[in-house]
Parts: structure tokens; C-alpha cells; sequence
């Protein structure tokens, strides 16, 4: 705690100077904090130091280089950089900056070359590679337009699915609503059909007098006049030969027992008969009638 007081009060007084040093809490958080910003400012300092160090060198060897190359000019051409004139100055400026940009070792013809050429060769690659990313591009828009427009409408297929969806249901509860208050009423009717079955059966009604008997007894009679159908066409077929009273007789009387048993098991569904046929006709049917019974 005391060694790292002592250092950061020297590094407060190195930094401010003849400046007074601001007043701030001594304690071991406040101390460790400054003692960690002194360390980073003492290691800053030394790396600008060397920083400046080598920028002073590095002056120096051009400094020494430039004297060597003004006292060459001197020596071979008896030329001085003072005595250039302004585009010559201008033109051996832009010749060294050229070489400092294709960061060559001098400015020899040789040099410039093979840099020229890596730089050319780097400019096609690049070029290259900027028309492969601009079809990469240009497909990446391609797809993210499909992309966009496949979004649109699937989002306009939900929305009508959506709309859809809620129709149907509307109409499922519409139904069940139906169905439910259907059920109701067919409970409700079963209970007053049975009441009143109950009731008739309690006054004494005929059971052959209910719906389930009169629809059976509609069912035979349905079922009696498609049998007599082909008995009547029958009939029919006989009314064309030519006149031959024996078999005629023969034909009439079997036409009459067919048509008396239609008739007596018709009058067995329905009760008595509510028609009277001719009296001859009559008779012949009840002697039939008696001989069948016998």
C-alpha cells in the first residue's frame, strides 16, 4: 500500500508538473486505481519513446543516405538538388513517392517493374473477384426476391385460411347449435310420442290403429297391388284371343280365383269392402269366396 502511494504520488507530480495536484480520498481503491493508470502511462511513455527513438534513426539513415546520393549526383553529373528547376523537383518528388508506394528499395527502373507487375496482376485478381461478387450479387437479389414475393403470398394464403377457418367454424358452431337443439326436440318428441301412445293404450285404442301398424299395413298393400299388376295384364292378354267359350270359361274362372284371393286377402288388411261390384260378379265371388274358405 505505502510503495504504491509513494509511486503514484511521484507519477501525479511528474504528470502535473509545477501544477498542484488535485485533492482526491486516500484509500486502497482509489490507490490500486492510480497505481494501474500510472503503470499504463509509464508503459505508453517508454513504447513512444522508442517510437521517437527509431523515428530519429530512421531520419538519420536518410539524412545520410540523401548526402550520399546528392554527393554522388555531384560527383557524376555535377548536378545539385538546389540548382533543379521546379518541374524537375516536381518530377523527382512524384519518382520518390511512386517508390514509396510500391514500397520499393530505390528507384531504379528494375525496381519499379516487378513491383508494376504485382500490382497490375493484383488490380486483375481484384477486378475478378469483384465481377464473382457481383453476380453473387446479383443471384442473392435474384433469390431474395423470390424469396420476397413467395413470402407475400404465402402470407396472403394464411390470411385466407385464416378467414376460412373462422368461417367454417362459424358454421360448426352453427351446426352443433342445430344438432343440440335437433336432439332436444327429437328427445322431446319421443317423450310425447311415448306419452301419447301410453294414453291411447290406457283408452283402449286398437294397436293396428298406430303409425307403425297403418305404415305396415301401407307396405303389404303396396306390396298386393304390384303382385295383381301382372295378373291384370295377364287378364288383359286374354281379352285379345279369338272367342272359344271352353277355354274362355276355363280362363275367366281361373282370372276370377286370382282376382277373389287378391280381393279376400285385400279385405283382410283393410276390413270390409267399400264398393260393390255387379250382382252376378258378386255372386260368383262369394260362392268362390265359400268354396275357398270350405
Amino acid at each position: 500500500m505505502e510503495e504504491k502511494l509513494r509511486r503514484v504520488t511521484l507519477w501525479l507530480k511528474r504528470t502535473f508538473g509545477d501544477q498542484p495536484i488535485p485533492q482526491y480520498e486516500v484509500n486502497s481503491r482509489t490507490v490500486d486505481i492510480l497505481y494501474e493508470l500510472a503503470e499504463c502511462n509509464e508503459t505508453r511513455d517508454k513504447d513512444v519513446s522508442l517510437v521517437i527513438d527509431d523515428m530519429k534513426q530512421k531520419t538519420a539513415e536518410y539524412e545520410s543516405e540523401a548526402n550520399y546520393l546528392q554527393e554522388l549526383l555531384m560527383e557524376s553529373v555535377n548536378l545539385f538538388f538546389n540548382s533543379l528547376s521546379s518541374a524537375g523537383t516536381s518530377y523527382l518528388n512524384a519518382l520518390v513517392d511512386s517508390a514509396m508506394a510500391l514500397e520499393t528499395r530505390d528507384t531504379s527502373l528494375a525496381s519499379f517493374i516487378p513491383a508494376i507487375n504485382d500490382l497490375t496482376s493484383d488490380l486483375h485478381t481484384t477486378e475478378s473477384r469483384n465481377r464473382e461478387m457481383e453476380l453473387e450479387l446479383t443471384s442473392l437479389r435474384k433469390k431474395l426476391t423470390a424469396a420476397l414475393v413467395l413470402e407475400k403470398h404465402l402470407q396472403e394464403d394464411l390470411k385466407k385460411t385464416e378467414e376460412h377457418l373462422a368461417m367454417e367454424k362459424a358454421k360448426a358452431d352453427s351446426r352443433t347449435q342445430n344438432m343440440k337443439f335437433l336432439k332436444d326436440k327429437s328427445e322431446d318428441f319421443k317423450f310425447r310420442i311415448k306419452a301419447a301412445e301410453e294414453q291411447l293404450s290406457a283408452s283402449g285404442m286398437d294397436p293396428s290403429l298406430t303409425h307403425q301398424s297403418l305404415v305396415s299395413l301401407s307396405e303389404k298393400l303396396s306390396e298386393l297391388k304390384q303382385q295383381t299388376v301382372p295378373l291384370k295384364k295377364k287378364l288383359e292378354s286374354y281379352l285379345d284371343l279369338t272367342p272359344n267359350p271352353s277355354l274362355a270359361r276355363v280362363k275367366i274362372e281361373e282370372a276370377k280365383r286370382e282376382l277373389v284371393g287378391a280381393f279376400v286377402a285385400y279385405r283382410d288388411l283393410n276390413g270390409p269392402w267399400h264398393f260393390s261390384p255387379p250382382p252376378k260378379a258378386k255372386k260368383n265371388i262369394i260362392q268362390n269366396s265359400n268354396v275357398d274358405d270350405g
